[in-house]
């Protein structure tokens, strides 16, 4: 409101509302009995000293009435226009509340009412409601709602992909409280600023059913009656006319420029490093024995299926890698993993166990809000921006261990200090938008320490971090792993990262794992050609300047056509008959698994996409 009324157009804008406002209320007071004082001797004058605007049929003076209407003209335009935005946000919400089907036919209904002009609903709900006060109320309310719900359906969608809300419903957060704690704060602006224009456009639309006499009914009286009344001897008193007709203006201005005002205050103006691994590489957990274990998964939409078999597990305390290019599946695999897909994405699997449960059943929003810890890419996606950041930690532990309010504050604080946030008691009350980058995915991080994880899936937590933050984030990963025991699954697209850090690499290509290898082994036993190609492309110290850089030819493969036989054969130099016909299975070897017609075909330059 500062940076509002700071400005000409703000101050303006809000001195004007704020005088109709008063004026509103205190006119009816002060001035309704001159309003409606009878005098037979003064009928139909003009403009004078006694009565500045004239008087009327009755001899009433017309300055008072057009004062007192002040009261009724804005009420009923705020009801109006409080009216419409509350049927709107109903069903520009029935997606969230009803479920994507209800939704859908919610959303048919509102785009079959937008495409009438409002005058057009409003002058129809007059004719369904009636004639009178009420009536042009409720038919002015109904004919703007419309245009809410379609704001409110578009801003709700927006929210509702975000990551913030995707990690609510993980955690068990019902229908309704997602979306007056998590959807409502964070699309208000819009619909405030919104809400202040329509009632100008509410004020205008309820005088002229007035006018029309469509509107308020004698004895009452509002400035859409008043004009019409005027307006009839406009030659002989033209100012009984005018009257009416200027504070209808200066109202529905007022409303519209403080919108406008309203619209720009709320605009705000606002390389890796080598990681050790202790110890020596474990091999691959037995399913039985894996904290995480993924048969077969499978993620399909309709028309495209961009994750086709993918099998592998995570055990105790193991940092496994996920790589590949954009498109080849890793993130779905992750959302897969958790339970994230949601309709009309499927999710279908063999098997698909987290510490022994079945995540198939749909019973394991408990569990996975407390024994798995999701780190998304974007923490500002990720972290709802209208809740402070140690709210959003503390509501793990109200929903999931039981806490009161004042000990979930005081384990959000903690977690924060164990991902080493500066003064976590002061930052706990402060929103994401002032943490820097590498502090929301901290905040991210502890936000899965809430509970006790045994696994943490980390989806690109470096990305658009710079190389000193990137590699504080993937100490402190190493650090909670070392300290808990929890299991590690890293998706990136940066190989090097994921070599250093994790103790197996799988890598994906079009929706498939084509290679899982000892990240130890990376570098020197890589046996698929497009494993091969990936280490080829990143440069090192090593790399001749000279030349140009190493790339993979070809496209990533489109996942709603995969060609038929290996995926890869189209890119790759060692591709021939038998790769274009059939695609290789994925085939264990000596602890390694790899799906290539040709792995062992020992390494050459053109495998290196050199």
């Amino acid at each position: 409101m500062k940076r509002i009324l700071r400005t000409p157009l703000g101050a303006s804008a809000a001195g004007s509302l704020l005088a109709i406002l008063i004026l509103a209320v205190v006119a009816p007071l002060l001035w309704t009995d001159q309003a409606n004082a009878i005098d037979t001797s003064q009928i139909m004058k003009g403009s004078s000293a006694a009565h500045w605007m004239g008087t009327d049929n009755l001899g009433r003076d017309v300055f008072f009435r057009v004062l007192v209407a002040t009261g009724l003209s804005v009420r009923s335009a705020l009801l109006a226009t409080a009216l419409g935005v509350l049927i709107g946000l109903i069903l520009g919400t029935a997606p969230v509340v009803l479920g994507r089907r209800a939704g859908r036919f919610v959303a048919a209904v509102v785009n079959i009412a937008v495409a009438f002009p409002g005058l057009l609903l409003a002058l129809f709900f007059a004719v369904v409601f009636g004639v009178g006060t009420t009536g042009s109320l409720l038919a002015i309310g109904f004919a703007i709602a419309p245009g809410f719900a379609r704001l409110a359906q578009t801003l709700v969608a927006k929210v509702s992909g975000l990551d913030y809300v995707a990690a609510a419903r993980v955690a068990g957060v019902g229908r309704i409280r997602l979306l007056v704690r998590h959807i409502l704060p964070n699309i208000a602006e819009p619909l405030v600023v919104n809400a202040a224009i329509a009632a100008g456009s509410a004020l205008l639309a309820f005088a002229g059913l007035s006018f029309l006499g469509l509107g308020v009914q004698p004895p009452d009286y509002d400035w859409g009656r008043l004009l019409g009344e005027g307006l009839q001897a406009i030659y002989l008193r033209p100012a009984a006319a005018l009257g009416p007709g200027l504070a209808v203006v200066i109202a529905g201005l007022a409303f519209h420029l403080f919108g406008e005002a309203l619209s720009k205050g709320f605009t705000r103006h606002t390389a890796p490093v080598k990681l050790r691994r202790t110890g020596t590489t474990p091999p691959a957990p037995s399913d039985d024995d894996a904290v995480l274990a993924v048969n077969d998964l499978r993620v399909a939409f309709p028309g495209v299926t961009p994750v086709r078999g993918v099998s592998f597990t995570v055990g105790q305390g193991e940092a496994v890698g996920i790589v590949g290019e954009s498109g080849s599946g890793k993130s779905l695999t992750a959302l897969a993993v958790a339970r994230l897909i949601e309709p009309p994405g499927q999710v279908d699997a063999e098997r698909l166990t987290f510490l022994g449960r079945d995540l198939r059943d749909g019973n394991h929003r408990q569990l996975l809000g407390t024994s798995l810890a999701m780190v998304f890419q974007d923490p500002m996606t990720s972290l709802n921006p209208a809740m402070r950041i140690g709210r959003q930690l503390a509501e793990v532990a109200e929903q999931h261990q039981g806490k009161n309010r004042k000990q979930a504050w005081h384990r959000a604080v903690d977690r924060l200090r164990a991902v080493r946030i500066p003064n976590p008691d002061r930052r706990a009350r402060q929103y994401p938008h002032e943490f820097s980058g590498g502090m929301r995915q901290r905040a991210m991080i502890g936000m899965g320490l809430m509970g006790k994880p045994a696994l943490i899936i980390a989806d690109e937590p470096t990305t658009a971090l710079d190389v000193t933050v990137q590699r504080q984030v993937l100490r402190l990963l190493a650090n909670i792993r070392a300290a808990d025991g929890a299991a590690l699954l890293l998706i990136s697209h940066d190989i090097t990262v994921v070599s250093q850090v994790c103790d197996r690499v799988l890598v994906m290509y079009a929706g498939r794992i084509v290679e899982d290898l000892p990240a130890d082994e990376l570098h020197t036993a890589a046996r698929h050609p497009y494993t091969r190609a990936l280490l080829a492309a990143v440069p090192d110290m090593t790399t001749d300047r000279a030349l140009p850089l190493a790339v993979i030819p070809g496209r990533p493969v489109d996942a709603a056509q995969v060609p038929t036989g290996c995926a890869y054969a189209p890119r790759c130099p060692l591709a021939d008959e038998r790769c274009l016909s059939t695609d290789p299975p994925l085939q264990k070897d000596n602890g390694r698994r790899v799906a290539c017609w040709h792995a062992d075909v020992p390494v050459q330059a053109g495998d290196r996409g050199e």
